[in-house]
């Protein structure tokens, strides 16, 4: 990780960023147990091949909303890059690497840019004023974010005219406690838990009652 961590830093004033997160879908409702090995992808995969001029720009106006609202620590640790491989999503905010990835086919709705760029933004903010707490991905510390960030009327999805997935989600889970439904493209094989029942009944943090079940495969 300190190399990733260095890569990172090495990349930072020039606005663009490689990155190498850990595998899975940033906002999802779902936490994985302690200890869980996580898949790390190749940096060449994650090169990002977006405008320098725009990511700049986009990074400057992002350090000056979040030292707006008091978040000073985190504005000069954020980073954007431009990622050819998100399709059907238009952002994604990975707190843990301090970044937001944004998608390539946005340069045709640039009207949309700064709207996605808040809408990411939001999620860090939610997490660092939360600290060591979960939280929920699109929950009332996100909310809040929007609010501070100028989008008080922020949609959880954009309605973008984005291709939609393309693989078929042939597993389908359920959690136990709420009854809510997780389609999975695979099998899952680590002990996974709803977040919402987790985050409800036991302050974030994994708990086995939630844990979910499947309930149909090949759909």
């Amino acid at each position: 990780m300190l190399l990733l961590r260095q890569l990172e830093f090495a990349f930072r004033s020039t606005g663009i960023l490689p990155v190498a997160p850990p595998g899975g879908s940033p906002g999802e409702l779902l936490i994985e147990s302690a200890g869980s090995p996580q898949r790390v992808r190749p940096v060449a995969d994650k090169m990002p091949t977006g405008p320098t001029a725009e990511t700049a720009a986009l990074l400057q106006n992002a350090r000056e909303l979040l030292r707006a609202v008091g978040a000073t620590r985190i504005a000069s640790e954020i980073g954007i890059e431009w990622n050819s491989r998100l399709k059907t999503t238009a952002g994604r905010a990975d707190y843990r690497q301090k970044l937001i990835s944004l998608n390539l086919r946005l340069f045709e709705h640039p009207a949309e840019i700064d709207r996605t760029l808040r809408h990411e933004l939001a999620h860090i903010l939610a997490q660092f004023r939360a600290g060591r707490r979960r939280i929920l991905p699109h929950g009332d510390e996100w909310r809040s974010a929007c609010r501070d960030l100028g989008i008080a009327d922020e949609k959880r999805c954009h309605n973008l005219p984005f291709p939609g997935s393309a693989r078929a989600r042939r597993y389908l889970y359920k959690c136990p406690n709420c009854q809510r439904d997780f389609p999975r493209t695979r099998r899952i094989k680590r002990a996974v838990a709803c977040l919402a029942c987790c985050h409800a009944h036991n302050g974030g943090e994994f708990d086995a009652r939630f844990r979910l079940q499947l309930v149909g495969g090949q759909l």
